[in-house]
């Protein structure tokens, strides 16, 4: 795999306070990497160290192997990027402003506009002004303009804040394109858990200024697989009975991990043991009288790796 960026023993500090603690990670060509963190965690700060709007105390940042710091200029020919909203001029048209950003850099050609456009999907909109465009639409050219030189690596910093669910869709399946088909390496920071878990191929976790992980997002999620989840879905009227016995007669071992009311008259009830549990566990309840209508094993999500990764001590938000 060919390295796009690599960032080594990386230090930032602000007065007295340490905010990034000696971050190491490796970013490859045609993947996307998901820089998962709460508010606050460091992840911006690391982005901007990488863009060069910050200058790290102590480590290293090579970009195809340029050295930030040292060949600055070289190092960002090969970098696109929105750092928070993207920067563009509200009265001229989408057009107009990749017409003119394209004229900062060599080899932007008439051909290569129209072809960011079809690949961020605004040919039907592109010739209006920008101040008539929806916030997904000032998304879509800002990703038209990171892309326009053909950077090796994407930096995306909460590229789905203030989006709906279809223009975080159509976001996503824009970025998987450019990493998968055009072999862009994509950096993706974000504190959305279900977001991160669509759209990434692999995952650094940071907290407080800290890498705690970095893995394939399967590898992460099989992490918080210590003990399986399974549904059992009953009749709402026995809900509480349904919880009640287990409790009791599991009740060292707190198999009950959560509960849900769903349609028709039904109940969810989620239990956490081996699967070689499952009929004893079924058995109990068919004896006392509890219908028992489904029993379904639970996919473990990105959001249950991270609080076991994490001990559960941060927040998302």
């Amino acid at each position: 795999m060919e390295t796009i960026l690599s960032i080594k023993n990386l230090n930032k500090s602000f007065g007295s306070k340490h905010i990034i603690k000696n971050a190491s990670f490796d970013v490859y060509a045609g993947e996307i990497f998901g820089f998962l963190g709460p508010n606050g965690s460091g992840k911006t700060t690391t982005i901007k160290m990488i863009m060069g709007f910050l200058y790290p105390d102590s480590g290293e940042i090579t970009i195809c192997d340029c050295n930030v710091k040292k060949n600055y200029e070289e190092a960002m020919n090969y970098v696109g990027g929105i750092v928070e909203n993207p920067e563009m001029y509200k009265e001229m048209t989408g057009m107009q402003n990749l017409q003119m950003y394209g004229r900062l850099h060599d080899g932007v050609t008439k051909e290569r506009i129209n072809e960011v456009v079809e690949i961020v999907g605004m040919q039907s909109r592109v010739n209006e002004k920008l101040k008539k465009y929806s916030l997904g639409m000032k998304q879509r050219i800002g990703l038209a303009q990171a892309i326009l030189h053909k950077p090796k690596l994407l930096i995306l910093d909460e590229p789905t804040n203030g989006l709906d669910p279809a223009g975080i869709k159509e976001l996503r399946d824009i970025l998987k394109k450019l990493a998968h088909e055009e072999n862009v390496a994509v950096l993706v920071s974000s504190h959305m858990l279900a977001e991160m878990e669509l759209m990434c191929d692999r995952v650094a976790i940071i907290d407080k200024g800290t890498i705690i992980d970095v893995k394939p997002i399967e590898e992460i999620l099989h992490m918080a697989a210590r003990q399986e989840t399974y549904k059992f879905e009953l009749d709402s009227s026995q809900f509480e009975q349904a919880k009640q016995v287990l409790s009791s007669a599991y009740e060292e071992e707190n198999i009950v991990s959560g509960s849900e009311i769903i349609e028709n008259g039904r109940a969810t009830l989620s239990v956490a043991v081996p699967s070689d549990k499952i009929p004893e566990i079924n058995k109990l309840l068919v004896q006392n009288d509890i219908s028992v209508y489904a029993i379904g094993r639970v996919e473990n999500s990105l959001e249950d790796a991270f609080i076991e990764i994490t001990g559960g001590g941060i927040s998302i938000a």
